[in-house]
């Protein structure tokens, strides 16, 4: 049996089967929490929701049998639906996912209104935008002379000079200085809000802003994007966040993002089997560097909000050994690697990892994992599923009794 020595025995989580309990037509509530917001969000109210938080990548795109997954978000409670539509570039299939995303975003909304989902806009664009039509209405929002074409991918980009970063042939890192780009994130934006997502992960803002340091451009950005949530979007906002390894972006006192984000950056434990824990300054890790100011909502912080997730970027070229070097935890990414530990270890490792976070910084949110790219060349395994494991989900890991079991428990 391994040793998991970084638990007490009063935090090791044992996941027995629990008699399910019949909410009828209710929703299951843990406790009253207040997840009222309306066209600014009270700390209070944030943290509710974050303290809810949980990965669904793709959950509106295609990934994953979507009335179990709706099934298991209301089984345990959640309420802040992280990556819940995920499109990493194929932007010409861009249309065609917003359709599918409107109606069952409904179904959704429909099992629990309160829930937030999160839409993503990431730091990346390919040739495929060019199949995009620029609507008459995104000229308009940035002031520029209406024309019919279509949004034009090289001047997306970075100039010739500045392009140190690309995403293979045919892929390109977003300069947000340039008003091509921000006449496609403001299309992406506004059309995410219209369809009723109220969350925007941002991905890597801190890549496509060399040429925007002041922040000048983001905010403008952000200007629009809000002034159009305020009157269009389901409770009057839409909540910004993404990846900030330099801690948040302020400008002039004035925090870009409503709460912020970071991969936990988990630390292996070399002598100790498949074994990781978390550590204040371990690489780039964000625990207790979260930047402060003043928030969109009007509210003064000296450290704002975050979220911390399980990550995926890949796998190491030796996948479950220690050692690989950079931000490899055992030769995987993070999400990899949890999912290949044992069903009562990944339950009591969250466990810890929340109690962790809570107790070291409490600006800090774990993020629960619940559907997430994995890349496991050693099992083939090429997805993570935290549902029970059913005919609609055979891939399932079983993890969703854990979370549910831990948020009942959690009062903070």
């Amino acid at each position: 049996m391994q040793r998991r020595r970084f638990l007490t025995s009063s935090l090791a989580l044992s996941v027995l089967s629990l008699a399910k309990e019949q909410f009828g037509g209710s929703l299951p509530r843990m406790h009253a929490r207040n997840y009222k917001f309306d066209q600014i969000i009270s700390r209070e109210v944030l943290g509710n929701f974050l303290s809810r938080s949980i990965c669904m990548e793709g959950l509106l795109n295609g990934r994953g049998d979507l009335d179990d997954n709706i099934r298991m978000l209301t089984h345990i409670g959640a309420k802040y639906i992280a990556r819940s539509i995920c499109l990493w570039a194929g932007e010409a299939n861009l249309l065609s996912n917003f359709d599918r995303a409107k109606e069952q975003l409904r179904q959704v909304h429909a099992a629990d209104p309160e829930m937030v989902l999160e839409a993503c806009i990431f730091e990346i664009v390919t040739t495929e935008v060019e199949q995009v039509p620029v609507p008459d209405w995104a000229f308009t929002a940035l002031g520029l002379p209406v024309e019919k074409r279509n949004f034009r991918y090289e001047t997306i980009l970075y100039a010739l000079p500045q392009r140190k970063r690309s995403w293979g042939k045919g892929g390109g890192v977003p300069d947000v200085s340039q008003t091509e780009t921000q006449l496609w994130f403001y299309f992406l934006a506004k059309s995410y809000i219209d369809l009723g997502f109220e969350g925007i992960h941002w991905g890597q803002m801190e890549i496509m802003d060399h040429s925007d340091p002041d922040l000048a451009h983001y905010a403008h950005l952000f200007t629009l994007v809000r002034a159009y949530a305020k009157k269009h979007a389901r409770r009057g906002m839409v909540l910004c966040n993404a990846h900030v390894p330099s801690g948040g972006l302020v400008r002039n006192g004035e925090l870009l993002l409503d709460f912020h984000a970071f991969p936990l950056r988990i630390k292996e434990v070399p002598d100790h089997s498949q074994e990781a824990v978390l550590q204040v300054g371990y690489l780039d890790s964000i625990f207790l560097r979260s930047k402060g100011g003043r928030t969109y909502s009007g509210w003064e912080c000296e450290h704002l909000p975050y979220l911390v997730e399980l990550d995926n970027w890949g796998v190491s070229r030796h996948p479950g050994e220690a050692g690989q070097g950079g931000d490899w935890v055992w030769g995987y990414d993070e999400i990899s690697w949890f999912a290949n530990q044992s069903q009562q270890y990944r339950s009591q490792w969250l466990r810890y990892a929340l109690d962790w976070v809570r107790k070291t910084d409490p600006d800090g949110y774990l993020e629960m994992p619940g559907s997430r790219t994995e890349t496991s060349p050693l099992n083939h395994h090429r997805w993570y599923y935290a549902n029970a494991p059913s005919t609609k989900v055979p891939d399932g890991l079983e993890d969703e009794e854990a979370i549910r079991t831990i948020w009942k428990s959690d009062r903070g």
